[in-house]
């Protein structure tokens, strides 16, 4: 008889959403009640602002600084920037492109990935300056080993371990007037969601999956990885999508709120449409913000 060790779900670690600009994103970020955080410059062309939540997980809005850089950097076979780029030229610059899992071994990780199928393309390291919210400033690092499905062109995955972790106090980007302090939920679309099981079960090192009538779920050590129908989509968040469309698409994300109606005041008072659905506040993606966002009481 085989015996199959048991897996240890990874965290999810950030969430990576394509927008046009920093400024425009920053702006939304901050009218939906979130604290963004200074600018992050990356060293092939890109740059981001973040929003960090209690959890430990954050929101990445990923801007291209240098476009010259970036190309070259796809050239040369860095796949966050070919992706980053193949993912806007296919969906425009506004999007949630990327769902990234923590982990404390990216090059087993990549290992993994290449034994299985499902690797992207080669491990990226980089180092890019840090400055905390007082002005003191450290060099943030990071191994990225990636996934993907050619079947879906317009999501990708990758896990990311830390080589170099600033020692800053991170309370104050932590705090957020909405009253979010965590991550509960991501959420695809797909026509026939287990047609992608097997990747999401890599990609989060979860072999239990729970399927039902509108989709199915892979739960993570820190939030479950929803794959709704395009009717599950509609159902629970109100999102139209093509019955014909096929490949993963990220779609949304759910945080979890202190108060609900602190939320809804907060929104009315800053004339952010919304919609009601159970228990849920749901703000549909806008300029600066690539993806439908719920907010859900704790």
């Amino acid at each position: 008889m085989t015996i199959t060790a048991p897996r240890t779900p990874r965290p999810v670690d950030h969430l990576v959403l394509p927008t046009a600009g920093l400024d425009s994103a920053r702006a939304r970020l901050e009218c939906l009640g979130f604290t963004v955080a200074p600018v992050g410059k990356h060293p092939f062309g890109t740059e981001n602002v973040c929003v960090f939540l209690g959890d430990g997980s954050f929101l990445e809005l990923l801007a291209v600084s240098q476009r010259e850089m970036c190309e070259e950097e796809a050239r040369n076979g860095n796949v966050f920037v070919a992706r980053d780029q193949a993912y806007r030229f296919r969906n425009g610059d506004e999007g949630f492109s990327a769902l990234v899992m923590g982990t404390h071994d990216a090059t087993g990780d990549h290992e993994a990935f290449t034994k299985a199928g499902i690797s992207a393309g080669n491990i990226l390291d980089f180092f890019r300056p840090f400055t905390s919210p007082d002005g003191k400033e450290d060099i943030a690092g990071f191994r990225l080993a990636f996934a993907a499905d050619l079947r879906a062109p317009d999501a990708f995955f990758f896990t990311c371990q830390r080589l170099n972790t600033p020692k800053v106090d991170r309370a104050a980007l932590q705090t957020h007037k909405n009253g979010v302090f965590e991550l509960r939920e991501i959420v695809l679309s797909e026509v026939n969601p287990t047609d992608f099981q097997y990747l999401l079960q890599e990609v989060v090192n979860q072999r239990d999956v729970t399927a039902h009538s509108f989709g199915m779920d892979v739960r993570s050590a820190t939030a479950n990885v929803a794959v709704l129908t395009p009717q599950g989509l509609r159902s629970f968040f109100g999102i139209e999508t093509s019955e014909n469309e096929r490949g993963l698409r990220l779609q949304a994300f759910v945080l979890a709120v202190r108060d609900i109606a602190a939320v809804e005041t907060l929104l009315m008072t800053n004339n952010i449409p919304y919609e009601k659905r159970g228990s849920r506040l749901i703000v549909h993606k806008a300029p600066g913000q690539g993806a439908a966002i719920a907010f859900e009481a704790s």
